[in-house]
């Protein structure tokens, strides 16, 4: 009897031990480790890619935001303030009483077939039917609506795919540099300055495909309306 209590504590003290150590060198020691190693070589990018303005954190650049005015009394979505630039729709994220567009609770994308709506190719559906279509034709109409100012009218076919689609997360940070571009006059009219201004914003904050040959050029939203307001009040201040 003595002899198998003496085994079964010593078998105890030998499992604890080891408990100590593995919790210390996985649970303290590692962590520790590799968090210093990513604030040491990816601070950035451990952090979230956190972008400032002033100081302070306004986003990051890998989640887009949204730009609207003030929700109205009677309406369920707000209409987008046109004196900013508008990312790409985000028709995928879902909603609940914790979140809406932008703001993380979760994202998707709209799981809508390319042909939903579609016959023969074509897209006859009903604004408001609630397929690819629809939403697709909708987003157009509204892109054209919202960018023609006078002097510069947008048709349909100078309207990029990524102004009226949303991308596969609906959390995209940036625009291609033809939307972007699409949108300069409306920047401009709104915010009084000259088109030439605005034109020299997208230019200098488009990005190039990473490494040179991934992806497509693109232009960050957020970090395009920092320049924005910067230039704005910098125009007030003159």
């Amino acid at each position: 009897m003595n002899n198998s209590f003496v085994n079964t504590a010593r078998l105890l003290g030998a499992g604890l031990r080891a408990l100590l150590v593995l919790t210390l060198v996985t649970g303290v020691l590692y962590p520790l480790v590799v968090t210093g190693i990513a604030q040491g070589l990816f601070g950035d990018k451990a952090n979230g890619s956190e972008i400032k303005a002033d100081g302070k954190v306004v986003g990051s650049s890998l989640i887009g935001q949204s730009y609207d005015l003030p929700l109205k009394k009677g309406r369920q979505t707000p209409e987008p303030d046109l004196k900013w630039f508008q990312g790409r729709p985000a028709n995928g994220l879902g909603g609940n009483s914790l979140n809406t567009r932008y703001k993380l609770i979760l994202s998707g994308a709209t799981n809508l077939a390319a042909d939903s709506g579609a016959v023969n190719g074509s897209c006859p559906a009903k604004p408001d039917d609630g397929t690819l279509c629809a939403q697709v034709l909708a987003a157009k109409a509204a892109v054209v609506k919202d960018n023609s100012v006078p002097g510069y009218p947008v048709t349909p076919s100078q309207v990029p795919a990524d102004a009226v689609t949303s991308s596969g997360s609906g959390l995209d940070p940036a625009v291609s540099p033809a939307y972007a571009e699409l949108q300069v006059h409306r920047v401009a009219a709104k915010n009084g300055l000259s088109v030439t201004q605005v034109e020299k914003l997208v230019k200098d904050h488009t990005q190039a495909r990473s490494l040179g040959f991934i992806g497509e050029p693109r232009v960050s939203v957020l970090q395009l309306n920092i320049a924005l307001r910067e230039l704005t009040a910098k125009r007030g201040r003159s």
